[in-house]
C-alpha cells in the first residue's frame, strides 16, 4: 500500500475569516477542506496517511528518533546491541546505553511527537468518517475499527516507552483546540488500548484486499500482545489459539522473513509496508534503519553510518551445546571467536568448531562469514571503530546485492523495500509457550518451542562458496523430560532464550525484559561483563523501579502547561 503524507492541519484549514471583501477570502492552496476529505475518498486517503506513520517517518523531522524497529529504545537500550559506530557520533544515544537518558533528549521528544502526531491522525479519521454520506454503515464501521486498530498501537507504543501518558480519543481530540490534548497522565490506559483492539477484533475482517491493512487476526495477535504485558495470560490464551487454529499462518523459512522478495508471506500477521521507486525521495523505503548500515562503500547501503552494532552478549547466546541446545546459563562465559582487534590484513578464520544456532548468521554479520550474496564479510572495513563498538553488524535489514536498484532507491540505498514484520506467527507461538509456562503445560509450552527451533533447523543454513555451511550449525529440539522443561522457572528461563534468538536485534528485547519483570537482573548483569570489554560502558548502571521507563520529554511537560499548572507528570527518578 503505497503512503500519502497527510498533515494534521487538513482538518484545520480556512478557518481565518471575517473579512468582508469577497476577494480577500483565498483558500490556502495545497490542503484540503473538510468538505472535500468527508467522503469514501477523502476518508481512505486520510486513513492511510495513519497508516504511513507506523515507520515514525511523516511527523516532523523524527526520523530514526521513531523508527518501527525501536532500534534505540528496543535495542540499544538492552543486552542486544551497542549504540555503535563511534564515541562521538549521536552521543545522545550512548546516554540512553548508560541508562543516563535526560528529559532533554530529543530522541525522547522525537518518539513522543510521533505517536502523538498519529494518534491526532486517528481520531481525524474517526470524526471524518462520520460526515461521511456516500459510504454505508459498514463501510463507515470498517474505517473506524482500522482507525481503533492503529490508535491502540501507537498508545501502546507510548505505554510501554513511558508507562504513565494521557489516552486520547476522538471525543476528546479538536484539532482547532491545543488545549483538548492537554490531558493528565494520571490514568493507566491499558483498559483504553484494550477496549481500541477489542473493537478491530470484532469489526475488521479475516482478509484485506490490501496488504498492509490490519485484520482480524493482527487485532487479536495485538489485544493479545496487550494482555501479555500486563500478565493476564488468561486472557491472552484463546485470542493467540484462534489465530493458530486459522490456519491461516504457517512458519516459512527464517530469512523469508527479511527479504524484500517474500514480503507479506505465509508468517505475516502484521507488517509495515515499504517501497521504493514510487516517485518519492526514498522516505517510503526503511528510513528509519538509514544509520545502521556497514560503515564502508563497498557495502550494502553505500557507507554510512555504522550505528546499532550487535553486542558480544547476543552473538554469545546463539552457542549451544554438542546437543544442539542452548547453553541458557554459561552461554557467556566465554567469547565465540571473533575478530576484535586485528587489521583487514591479519589472518583470521570463523570458529568452525563451536556448535551454533544457525539464525545467528542470520541475524549478525561476521567476519569471514558470506553476508547474503556480498561474500564474505571482511571485517573491521565494515566497522567504523571496532574498539568502541566491537566487531560485529546487524544483518536483518539489509538487501541482497543482486536486489539493488531494485529494492533499494534508486539514488540513496540505505532506503530499501524490506518490510518491518512487526508481527508474525512466530511471536504467536512463543506467546503461547509464556502463557502455557504460567498458567497451562509445560509440555506444551516445550512443544511450541520446539516448532521455532524445528524450523531454525530446517531453514537454509549461511554457506560458503563451495555450498560447505560457513559455521558448525547444530540446532535441535528440547527431548521429551529436558531439564528445560522440568519446572516453571527453568521453563521460563527457555521460553525467553528463545524468543531472545528469534527476534535479535527486530527491537523488541528490552521492552520484553521490562514486562517478564528481569530487566534490572539482566541488564546489570550484561554490563559488568561488557564493561570490561566497553570501556565506555565502565560505571553504567540500571536502576529497578526508574529505568524499566523513559523519561516523558521535558518540553512536552512545559507545552502542558493548563491554568498555570503542567498537565503531564514526570516518571519517577527523573
Amino acid at each position: 500500500m503505497k503512503k500519502i503524507l497527510m498533515l494534521t492541519s487538513l482538518l484545520t484549514a480556512g478557518l481565518v475569516t471575517s473579512c468582508s471583501e469577497s476577494f480577500l477570502d483565498v483558500k490556502p492552496q495545497g490542503v484540503a477542506s473538510l468538505d472535500q476529505l468527508s467522503n469514501k475518498n477523502g476518508v481512505n486517503a486520510l486513513l492511510i496517511g495513519t497508516y504511513s506513520l507506523l515507520d515514525g517517518i511523516g511527523s516532523g523531522t523524527t526520523d530514526w528518533h521513531a523508527a518501527v524497529s525501536n532500534w534505540v529504545y528496543g535495542g540499544v537500550a538492552s543486552d542486544d546491541a551497542y549504540k555503535g559506530t563511534d564515541a562521538s557520533d549521536q552521543p545522545e544515544i550512548t546516554g540512553i546505553e548508560r541508562y543516563e537518558v535526560q528529559p532533554g533528549f530529543v530522541h525522547m521528544r522525537g518518539k513522543w511527537r510521533h505517536v502523538y502526531d498519529a494518534i491526532s491522525r486517528c481520531n481525524e479519521v474517526i470524526q471524518t468518517v462520520a460526515l461521511a454520506k456516500d459510504m454505508t454503515e459498514a463501510e463507515k464501521t470498517q474505517v473506524i475499527a482500522e482507525s481503533r486498530f492503529l490508535r491502540g498501537h501507537y498508545h501502546f507504543e507510548a505505554k510501554k516507552m513511558w508507562n504513565m501518558v494521557p489516552y486520547i480519543d476522538d471525543k476528546t481530540y479538536k484539532a482547532t483546540d491545543p488545549n483538548s490534548t492537554k490531558v493528565p497522565n494520571d490514568k493507566d490506559i491499558w483498559p483504553n488500548i484494550e477496549a481500541d483492539f477489542k473493537f478491530a477484533v470484532d469489526n475488521l475482517p479475516e482478509n484485506q484486499t490490501q496488504k498492509g491493512r490490519a485484520t482480524k487476526s493482527a487485532a487479536r495477535a495485538f489485544l493479545a500482545k496487550t494482555y501479555l504485558f500486563q500478565r493476564k495470560y488468561a486472557d491472552a490464551k484463546p485470542l493467540l489459539e484462534a489465530i493458530v487454529s486459522s490456519g491461516k499462518y504457517r512458519l516459512v523459512d527464517y530469512l523469508d522473513n527479511f527479504r524484500a522478495a517474500t514480503n507479506n508471506n505465509a508468517e505475516s500477521i502484521f507488517e509495515v509496508q515499504f517501497s521504493v521507486n514510487d516517485g518519492t525521495n526514498g522516505n517510503n523505503g526503511n528510513a528509519g534503519e538509514t544509520l545502521n548500515w556497514p560503515y564502508f562503500s563497498g557495502a550494502p547501503g553505500g557507507g554510512c553510518c555504522g550505528f546499532y552494532q550487535p553486542s558480544l552478549n547476543l552473538v554469545n547466546a546463539y552457542k549451544n551445546d554438542a546437543n544442539g541446545l542452548p547453553l541458557l546459563d554459561t552461554f557467556n562465559d566465554t567469547d565465540l571467536k571473533n575478530d576484535q582487534g586485528l587489521k583487514i590484513t591479519d589472518a583470521y578464520a570463523p570458529d568452525t568448531q563451536t556448535p551454533v544456532d544457525p539464525r545467528l548468521d542470520h541475524t549478525v554479520g561476521r567476519r569471514g562469514v558470506p553476508f547474503l550474496d556480498w561474500g564474505p564479510m571482511p571485517g573491521v572495513t565494515w566497522v567504523r571503530d571496532q574498539v568502541y563498538a566491537g566487531p560485529y553488524t546487524g544483518k536483518k535489514w539489509m538487501y541482497f546485492k543482486g536486489e539493488e536498484g531494485t529494492n533499494t532507491h534508486s539514488t540513496n540505498k540505505r532506503r530499501v523495500a524490506n518490510n518491518y514484520r512487526m508481527i508474525r506467527y512466530s511471536h504467536v507461538l512463543l506467546w503461547l509457550a509464556e502463557v502455557e509456562t504460567e498458567i497451562g503445560s509445560l509440555e506444551k509450552a516445550r512443544e511450541l518451542v520446539n516448532q521455532i527451533r524445528k524450523r531454525a533447523k530446517n531453514s537454509v543454513f549461511v554457506t560458503n562458496p563451495d555450498g560447505s555451511p560457513a559455521a558448525n550449525y547444530v540446532i535441535n529440539e528440547y527431548p521429551a523430560g529436558s531439564p528445560a522443561f522440568a519446572n516453571k522457572e527453568s521453563a521460563w528461563k527457555a521460553v525467553r532464550h528463545e524468543e531472545r534468538l528469534e527476534f535479535a536485534m527486530e527491537g523488541h528485547r528490552f521492552f520484553d525484559l521490562v514486562r517478564w519483570g528481569i530487566a534490572a537482573e539482566t541488564i546489570n548483569k550484561y554490563l559488568t561483563v561488557e564493561s570490561k570489554k566497553r570501556a565506555y560502558l565502565n560505571g553504567a548502571t540500571f536502576t529497578k523501579g526508574k529505568h524499566e521507563y523513559f523519561p516523558l520529554p521535558v518540553d512536552e511537560i512545559n507545552n502542558s502547561y493548563l491554568d498555570g499548572k503542567p498537565t503531564l507528570k514526570q516518571n519517577p527518578g527523573y
